[in-house]
Order: C-alpha cells, then sequence, then structure tokens
C-alpha cells in the first residue's frame, strides 16, 4: 500500500501484519528520500555507518533525537520550497525546534490529523470553545506549538469563540451566551492541560460557589501539552476529568500526545484511557541502557513514528519522555493499533509541551 493510498483508509483500520508491511515501505521511502536530499540527516546516518542500501524493518531504521531540531537545520527541500516553519514551545532561554514545512507535508499533516480527530469526533463540525486567549495565534512570538494547535483543531469548530481575554481572565457571560445560541448541539472544547486547570476550571469552581453555573453537558474536550505542573500539585487524570464534570457537567474528556515535530500524527486518548496510534504513526518503547525495545508494559523512553514528514527528516524520532506500550489490536474501545500512556519526561530534560511551558512561566 502506498502512502497516498493509506490516506483514504480509516485511521485505525490496519492490524499489526498490514500495518508492519506499510510502514516498513514507507519508512524505507522516507528514509532514503532524507538521506539523499539532508546533508545533516547523510551525516548522522553515514556516522551511525547506516548502509543506505540495506532493507530492514522500520523498527530498526536510525532515529534522530528529537532535540537535534533544537541544534541543527533539518530539511530536505530547497529553501524556495517551504512554506511555513514551525517552531516548538519554550520556556524563556531555551533554544526551540524548527520545522520546515513545504506545501505537500503541510496539507497531509491536517488531512491525518483531521481522519485521527473526526474519528473521536464525528464527521460533523461543532460550535467551538478554545480555552485560551486570542492573540495568541496572532503574536508572533507567541506563535509556536501551542498557536499552531488552536488553529489546527480550529477546523473541527464551526462558530468559534475564546475563553479567556488577552488577560487570561474566564469571560463567563460571553460563554454563556454561546451556549445559550448552541443549546442542545454538541460543543467542542480545546485547550492546553494547565490553562484549563488554572483558568477555566478554578474560575469555574468559583462561579459555581457564587450560584453561576455552565452546562457543558453536551461537551467533548480535547486537552494537551503535559501534565507535569498538575501531577505536581497532586493532580491526577482521572481528578482532572472529576472535577470538570463537577463544576460544569462535562462528561468526555480527551488527553492528546503529540509534538511540533510530527505535527498532524497525534495520539489521542480513548474512553479506555489509553492514547492509540493511527495508521499513519507508530510508537515504540525502548530501554535507555541499550535502546533494545521494551516489552508490552515495561516503561521505557518512547520513539515515536510518523509517515508524514517529506520536507525534513522527522519520520522517525527518539522523544525525551517515558512511556509504557501496553498492547497492539487488542484495546477494549476497538481500534485498532498500538495503544500506550506516557509516563513524563525523562529526568533533567527541558519542558516541551505547551501546557508545561506555560506553566512554568506561570
Amino acid at each position: 500500500m502506498t502512502f497516498d493510498e493509506a490516506m483514504e483508509c480509516k485511521p485505525f483500520s490496519m492490524d499489526k501484519v498490514e500495518k508492519k508491511a506499510f510502514l516498513n515501505d514507507r519508512l524505507m521511502e522516507l528514509t532514503k528520500r532524507h538521506y539523499r536530499e539532508s546533508k545533516e540527516y547523510r551525516d548522522i546516518l553515514d556516522t551511525l555507518g547506516f548502509d543506505i542500501k540495506s532493507q530492514i524493518a522500520y523498527d530498526e531504521l536510525p532515529f534522530v533525537p528529537v532535540r537535534l531540531f533544537k541544534e541543527l537545520s533539518l530539511k530536505s527541500v530547497p529553501e524556495e520550497k517551504i512554506v511555513k516553519t514551525m517552531t516548538s514551545s519554550g520556556t524563556t532561554g531555551q533554544a526551540v525546534s524548527r520545522i520546515y514545512l513545504d506545501s505537500r507535508t503541510a496539507a497531509n499533516q491536517q488531512k491525518v490529523m483531521a481522519r485521527i480527530v473526526s474519528d473521536f469526533l464525528g464527521p460533523e463540525r461543532c460550535p467551538m470553545i478554545i480555552i485560551d486567549c486570542p492573540s495568541v495565534t496572532k503574536n508572533r512570538e507567541m506563535f509556536s506549538a501551542r498557536g499552531a494547535g488552536i488553529l489546527g483543531f480550529s477546523i473541527f469548530g464551526q462558530k468559534r469563540i475564546y475563553a479567556l481575554n488577552d488577560e487570561m481572565e474566564l469571560d463567563f457571560n460571553g460563554l454563556s451566551h454561546f451556549l445559550d445560541t448552541y443549546r442542545g448541539k454538541k460543543i467542542l472544547l480545546f485547550g492546553f492541560t494547565f490553562m484549563i486547570w488554572e483558568h477555566f476550571y478554578k474560575k469555574l469552581l468559583k462561579r459555581a460557589e457564587e450560584g453561576e453555573r455552565l452546562d457543558l453537558s453536551n461537551g467533548v474536550l480535547i486537552h494537551g501539552g503535559g501534565w507535569k505542573k498538575l501531577l505536581s500539585e497532586a493532580v491526577s487524570p482521572l481528578e482532572f476529568k472529576e472535577r470538570l464534570n463537577e463544576v460544569c457537567g462535562l462528561n468526555e474528556v480527551h488527553d492528546y500526545y503529540g509534538m511540533v515535530e510530527q505535527t498532524g500524527c497525534i495520539y489521542v486518548e480513548c474512553e479506555c484511557g489509553h492514547l492509540h496510534s493511527s495508521i499513519y504513526s507508530d510508537v515504540i518503547a525502548r530501554r535507555p541502557s541499550d535502546f533494545s525495545k521494551c516489552e508490552y508494559g515495561e516503561k521505557g523512553i518512547l520513539q515515536v513514528i510518523s509517515t508524514i514528514p517529506e520536507s525534513y527528516p522527522g519520520h522517525s524520532l527518539l522523544t525525551e519522555d517515558e512511556g509504557t506500550v501496553l498492547g497492539e489490536d487488542d484495546c477494549p474501545c476497538g481500534r485498532l493499533g498500538k495503544y500506550f500512556s506516557v509516563s513524563g519526561r525523562i529526568k533533567n530534560a527541558e519542558l516541551r509541551g505547551c501546557s508545561d511551558t506555560y506553566a512554568a512561566k506561570f
């Protein structure tokens, strides 16, 4: 199966045999493309002694540490074909990753993300509440992974409202009017985990104590960006969901895992609490001692695979996150593919997620 043929498939429809054959072909194709077109990537593989003519499984191909995107200009297309440069989130003084996109890679990122998210939301666009401030997509200094995340998820919204003003204060009256206007309809909410807790949940709790409540029982919340700050405050993912349900009636909450280096290939949490890889991506846990593959249920450093990147060598990356691959093709939710959990950042790694880097500044 070619990549273009896979783009017509449902995102969780391949079993492990079919998916492995597809990933073997696509990842080797991308490895050869980037070896040919990117001097920096070619130098990395040559230094590793990799034989580009070899035919091996995708999980045995060299991976690039995600940190290298902060230190090298990694691109596989001429400068004139770059239509967008994405940057990662970072705290003050941190270097940021720079990801160079041509038109095909950018378009495929949007298509893949739309297919994945639609599997959870359904095909129809919904009225949407963005739990952030309007300036985040306008201020060039702020427009990084955070702004890109908002714009990326905005395609699923039909009518949109920002829950916060530019001072990060809750627009309670505006939200009340919005919910009255779309009463009875499914409402999509999107935001980053710490901001939702700090600027949305806490303010709704205060209003509820004063006798004013918002009814979001028809809402579906998708959130991401890291848990470091909330876990340090002893707020678990389960408590996060329960508290939101208590204060505004939210019943459906999905965390997601993703990164600017592999935009589009996000891993969304299913109703069973598992993050899922789609047919366009894969995840591998590796032992830190020798980078051998972990068994199911064994915690390791996460390697993420994406079939999308053609303009930069981001198809096989070693993250700085720890996690556990829990199984494959047998999640009770019915979606095929690997499912996993993320434990957090490896010791002494820099903060990266939009939620965690904002929390550090906050």
